[in-house]
C-alpha cells in the first residue's frame, strides 16, 4: 500500500549435455531453452517492475554470452505484445544456458545502463561473464572506497552491482582457469548484506549463490537435462519443475563441464530469513524455506483475530460488520481473520490491474488511490469495516484510501488492523526504507512497542477509528520459524550484521541531525586500512 519495493529477482536456466531423460520442462531444442527465461521473470514481476532483461550462453554462436535488457516491465522489455519483435529477440539471443532479472532500484538511476544483468566482455573466455544480483551490499560504500583508493578503477555507477562485477573480474583474472567456488569463498570474505548471484560465463559455467544469511529466497530444482533457479518457487513450478528445493545459505549450485554439483562456499554465522517476504513481498503462491507464503500470512489472519477478541473494541456483528482486505497481498490474512472472528470477509476494494506503471506515477497521491483502487459501495455502505492491511511504511497513500472508502463506499467506521508489526527501523538489505524520518510508527512511538495510546494517535493521523498492528513475537510463530532464525531489523532495530548495524547508526544521526538523502548514499569518507603482521593491508 505504501508504494514499498523489492530489490529484485534473479533467474537461471541450464540444458545440461547430454540430454539423457527428457523433462517435462522442455522438449524443444536445447539451444532454444531461453525461450523459457521472459516466462519466468513475469512470475518474478513483483520483486521489480522498473527493467528486465537475460544473458545467455550459446556455444555456437560468436557472442558466446550476449545480453539483452531494457526499461520496463518483463512484458515492455521484451516486447511480448508485439510478437513479430519478441520472437526477433527471442531468435537473436536463443542459447541452452540463461540467467534472467527484474530490477527495481533501491540505489544508482533507473536508465537502461542500470538494468541487469551486467556483462563484461573479456578474450578469455573465463574472464567474459555476465551476472544477475538480488540483494544489497550493504558495505557497498567501503568496497566502492577501496576499488578507487586501492586501484586504477573508475565507476561510471554509483549502484553496488557494479561493484560486484568488478570484485568478479578481479577473482577471475589469473591465467589459470578459476576455481568458481573458490572465487565465491573469497567474494564472501569482503561482502555483508543480502546477495543472491546468478554468474554465467563464455566457459559455458554457471553458479547461482545464496549469502551465507540467507536474507533473500533462492530455490532451485534439476528435473532431467533441465536445471532452473530462481527468486521463487512459483518461477520453476509453473514450468513444470517438481522437487523445488530451497538452496542453503551459503551454498552454490555449480554447472561446470556439463556436470551440476552443490557446494558451501562460505559458513553462516546465523540464518536471518528476511520476515517480510512471506508478510508481503513475495507471491502468495509460492514456498520459501519450506514456509508456505499463503499459510504464513493465514495465519496472520489468525493472529490478528485472537487480537482482535482480547481487546474487544470492535462489535462483531455479522449484519454491520465486515473484513476489507487492502489488495492483493492483504487478503490471505483476512479472510483467516474474518473467518475464526464469524464474519464475513467482502472485496470491498477492487483493484484496477490494467492501469499502466507510467499513469499512475503521474498523478498525485489522491488521484493514485482513485486510479488504482474502487470502493464497492453496495458491500461497505453504512458498514463497520475491519481494514486488514499487510504493513504501514510510510502511510503516504493509506490516508487518502480511508478517505476514499468513507467517501466513495459509504464506510460507517473503518478500524485498520495491519498483520505486521510497526516498522520502526530502516532496511539496509534490499527493501526500499532506508532512512528513519520516511518510517510512519516511530514518529508516535517512545519504545519499539506501541501502547494502545499510541496507536491510538496513529489512527487519528490516519483518519482511521482505530488501529492496531500484530506484535512482534506473532511473526515467528505464523512463519514457524524460530526468532533467531528470522532478520527482524525493521521491527527490532536489532540488524544480523556489523555493517547492517553500523548504518542503522548513521540513518539515526542523520535522522537527528536532518541530513537528507538516502542512508546508503552517503559521500565516500576515507578509507581507514589495517596492516597484518605479513604486510598486507
Amino acid at each position: 500500500m505504501d508504494e514499498l519495493h523489492h530489490e529484485c529477482g534473479v533467474a537461471a536456466l541450464y540444458h545440461l549435455p547430454p540430454a539423457g531423460t527428457r523433462s517435462p520442462v522442455w522438449t524443444g531444442d536445447p539451444d532454444q531453452v531461453s525461450r523459457l527465461m521472459p516466462r519466468m521473470l513475469l512470475d518474478l514481476q513483483n520483486r521489480g517492475q522498473l527493467a528486465a532483461g537475460m544473458a545467455t550462453f550459446n556455444p555456437e554462436r560468436e557472442q558466446l554470452v550476449d545480453t539483452y535488457k531494457e526499461v520496463g516491465t518483463v512484458i515492455e522489455a521484451f516486447r511480448i505484445n508485439h510478437p513479430h519483435k519478441y520472437a526477433s529477440i527471442m531468435e537473436e539471443y536463443a542459447g541452452r544456458a540463461a540467467i534472467g532479472h527484474t530490477r527495481y532500484a533501491t540505489c544508482g538511476g533507473q536508465s537502461r545502463s542500470y538494468a541487469q544483468p551486467f556483462e563484461r566482455r573479456h578474450g578469455c573466455k573465463w574472464k567474459w561473464f555476465a551476472f544477475a544480483f538480488n540483494g544489497q551490499l550493504t558495505n557497498f560504500a567501503d568496497l566502492r572506497d577501496r576499488l578507487l583508493k586501492q586501484h586504477d578503477y573508475h565507476l561510471t555507477r554509483d549502484n553496488d552491482t557494479e561493484v560486484i562485477m568488478h570484485y568478479l573480474a578481479h577473482e577471475v583474472r589469473g591465467d589459470d582457469r578459476p576455481d568458481l567456488v573458490e572465487v565465491f569463498r573469497r567474494l564472501a570474505a569482503k561482502f555483508d548484506g543480502a546477495y543472491n548471484l546468478a554468474f554465467l560465463n563464455a566457459m559455458g559455467e554457471m553458479v547461482v549463490a545464496r549469502d551465507p544469511l540467507g536474507l533473500r529466497p533462492l530455490v532451485y530444482a534439476h528435473d532431467g537435462p533441465m536445471f532452473g533457479a530462481a527468486s521463487e518457487s512459483v518461477a520453476l513450478q509453473n514450468l513444470g519443475f517438481r522437487n523445488v528445493r530451497s538452496l542453503e545459505p551459503g551454498h552454490l549450485v555449480l554447472i561446470r563441464d556439463g556436470e551440476l554439483s552443490v557446494h558451501k562456499f562460505a559458513d553462516a554465522p546465523r540464518m536471518a530469513h528476511c520476515f517480510f517476504e512471506w508478510v508481503y513481498f513475495a507471491n502468495v503462491s509460492s514456498t520459501l524455506d519450506d514456509r508456505s507464503v499463503y499459510l504464513s500470512r493465514s495465519r496472520l489472519g489468525q493472529e490478528l483475530a485472537r487480537q482482535e477478541r482480547v481487546l474487544g473494541r470492535v462489535p462483531l456483528d455479522p449484519e454491520g460488520t465486515v473484513v476489507v482486505p487492502v489488495p492483493d497481498t492483504g487478503k490471505a490474512a483476512a479472510d483467516a481473520m474474518a473467518f475464526a472472528l464469524g464474519v464475513p470477509s467482502v472485496e470491498g476494494l477492487i483493484r484496477n490491474r490494467y492501469i499502466g506503471r507510467t499513469f499512475i506515477e503521474g498523478a498525485n497521491r489522491a488521484d493514485k488511490v482513485r486510479l488504482k483502487f474502487t470502493p464497492l459501495r453496495e458491500v461497505l455502505s453504512g458498514k463497520r469495516v475491519l481494514l486488514v492491511e499487510d504493513s504501514i511504511v510510510r502511510s503516504t497513500t493509506l490516508k487518502s484510501l480511508l478517505h476514499h472508502l468513507r467517501d466513495q463506499g459509504g464506510a460507517r467506521e473503518v478500524h485498520v488492523r495491519v498483520a505486521c508489526p510497526p516498522i520502526v527501523a530502516p532496511c539496509f538489505y534490499g527493501i526500499d526504507m532506508s532512512t528513519v524520518g520516511e518510517l510512519f510508527a516511530p514518529k508516535f512511538m517512545a519504545g519499539k512497542v506501541p501502547t494502545v495510546a499510541e496507536q491510538d494517535a496513529m489512527a487519528a493521523e490516519l483518519g482511521a477509528d482505530s488501529l492496531f498492528y500484530l506484535p512482534v513475537d506473532a511473526v515467528a510463530r505464523c512463519i514457524d520459524l524460530p526468532a533467531d532464525r528470522l532478520c527482524r531489523a525493521c521491527v527490532t532495530g536489532d540488524y544480523p550484521t556489523p555493517a547492517g548495524e553500523e548504518m542503522y547508526q548513521l540513518a539515526l544521526r542523520n535522522h537527528a541531525t536532518g541530513a537528507g538523502g538516502r542512508t546508503y548514499d552517503r559521500p565516500p569518507e576515507p578509507l581507514v586500512c589495517s596492516v597484518n603482521d605479513d604486510g598486507r593491508t
